[in-house]
Order: C-alpha cells, then sequence, then structure tokens
C-alpha cells in the first residue's frame, strides 16, 4: 500500500519547479494527481511522466488568477475522479520592486497570484468538501481526513527588501490557511502552509540569464542578482540552495494520514537558515 494510494490532489503551478517535482512525487507515493499550470505544455510533459511511471494524471492548463478558472479545475477533477482529496496552492511568481517606485500593477499581480487565486480554489472546492464531510460525518460517524496545502515563503515571515507585494501576499496566505484551519477542522480537513527559504527554482537563479514571464502583454523577469545567491550560500548552514524534491518532501506528510492531527500550522523549509 503506497503512502497516498488512490488520493487525488490537485496541484497548481506544477509544469516547472517545486510545483513539478511535487507532481512527481505525488505521482510515485500512489496518488491522482491534477496537473495544472497556466502553460499547457510542460504541464502535460509531466503528466505524462507520471502515466509512464505507472501513475494516473490528467492536466488542467489556464491561469489562477482567471476568476472562472477555480470553478473549472475542481470540476474537471470531481469529474475525472469522482473525489478530491489534497489541494496544493503552489502556483505564483515574483514581481519585484523596492517600495518607492512599485507600481499598483506589481502590488495586485501578487495580491491576486498569491492570496486571491487560492481562496478561490478552496471556495470552489468547498461545497464537495463539506457536503462530502457531513455525508461522511452521518453516514459513518466520521469524516475522511482531507487536506489543503498553501505554499508560501519566508518572505511572507521575515520580510525582504525589494519584495514588500510577494511578501504582503505571502504573509496572507498564513492568514487564510490558518483561518481554513479554524472553520474546516470540524470536517477533518487540515490545512497547513509550507515557508519555502532558498530553493533552487527559476525564481531563484541568476537573473541576468534567468527566465522571464508574460503577464497581460508584458515581460517580467524573474531571478535574484548573483551576488544575492553567493551571499545566501555563504551564509547558509547546509551550504546550498534546496532541490524543488526537497521542497515537496513534506507535501507529501502533510498530504498524507500520518498528519491528521497537524492542523493551521506554518512549516519552514530552509535547510536551516532561518534559525
Amino acid at each position: 500500500m503506497k503512502l497516498l494510494d488512490g488520493k487525488v490532489v490537485i496541484i497548481t503551478g506544477s509544469g516547472r519547479g517545486i510545483g513539478a517535482a511535487a507532481a512527481r512525487l505525488f505521482g510515485q507515493y500512489g496518488a491522482k494527481v491534477v496537473v495544472s499550470d497556466l502553460d499547457p505544455t510542460p504541464a502535460q510533459a509531466v503528466a505524462d511522466e507520471i502515466m509512464a511511471a505507472g501513475g494516473s494524471a490528467i492536466t488542467v492548463a489556464g491561469d489562477v488568477t482567471q476568476p472562472d478558472f477555480p470553478q473549472r479545475l475542481v470540476e474537471t477533477t470531481l469529474a475525472e475522479f469522482g473525489t478530491l482529496d489534497v489541494i496544493v496552492n503552489n502556483a505564483g511568481y515574483t514581481w519585484d520592486g523596492v517600495l518607492h517606485t512599485m507600481s499598483d500593477e506589481q502590488w495586485d499581480a501578487m495580491i491576486t497570484v498569491h492570496a486571491t487565486a487560492p481562496f478561490r480554489i478552496i471556495r470552489a472546492a468547498a461545497p464537495f468538501l463539506r457536503a462530502t464531510a457531513k455525508q461522511e460525518m452521518h453516514e459513518l460517524g466520521a469524516a475522511k481526513a482531507r487536506k489543503i496545502i498553501n505554499v508560501s515563503s519566508t518572505s511572507g515571515v521575515y520580510g525582504n527588501a525589494g519584495q514588500i507585494n510577494y511578501a504582503t501576499a505571502k504573509a496572507g496566505i498564513v492568514g487564510l490557511t490558518k483561518t481554513v484551519a479554524k472553520e474546516w477542522g470540524r470536517f477533518n480537513i487540515q490545512t497547513n502552509a509550507l515557508c519555502y527559504g532558498f530553493i533552487n527554482t527559476r525564481l531563484t537563479a541568476e537573473k541576468a540569464g534567468g527566465e522571464t514571464i508574460e503577464r497581460d502583454g508584458k515581460q517580467i523577469k524573474l531571478g535574484v542578482p548573483e551576488a544575492m545567491i553567493s551571499g545566501l550560500t555563504m551564509l547558509h548552514p547546509m551550504g546550498r540552495a534546496g532541490t524543488p524534491t526537497e521542497a515537496a518532501g513534506p507535501m507529501i506528510f502533510l498530504a498524507s494520514e500520518l498528519s491528521n492531527y497537524i492542523n493551521g500550522e506554518v512549516l519552514e523549509v530552509t535547510g536551516g537558515f532561518s534559525m
């Protein structure tokens, strides 16, 4: 019996980085994976990998910031798999700038993708999650454990110069996590957040040669200055950034039955950097 055998999981932003690593791990541990990403090509590639390894996966491509996408994501999942056990709100990006030069557009973009989108996805899943839990409680005496995992950042806990929009949004997801945990704990739904530090993704790659993301016709440069990477590496207790697979590992634990009495927590995954 695999740890997540038969569980159905939605993972947003799972075409690349931590999300893609998580999708592969969930597949390895027996989950049926809904790979969701803005870009359908890498999303399908990840789903194909999972299926080639003997797992089960579908893709639901789309923009999590669009108001109608959460409902489509949840409805497609239920139509395909008939149930929903785990939601991983992982999609996001950075659009950095210091406070006095930051535009409203930059501010709104980060709040929308990192806080509003997860809220809408959880809200879209609410009718199924709550009704199913109530039915199970009535018929079986207890609801089956289900999980919501939200991705935050050390920027949201400690702040970070040049990221006031991102830091505010990532702090907001912590508040959302704790509130859902208090409202839905009685339905045996555990809601927790993972707070990531220095993880090797395109968001933390060297900016000069890094990638861009297109949003509303704008090309947004991703990454951080090389000097910052060198400084973080030098000061890090482990002397290196974490890998996407290492970052995804705690998601497996929080999605499993092993975490059924962990609710409303914020787990820092930093390799000890925030000590």
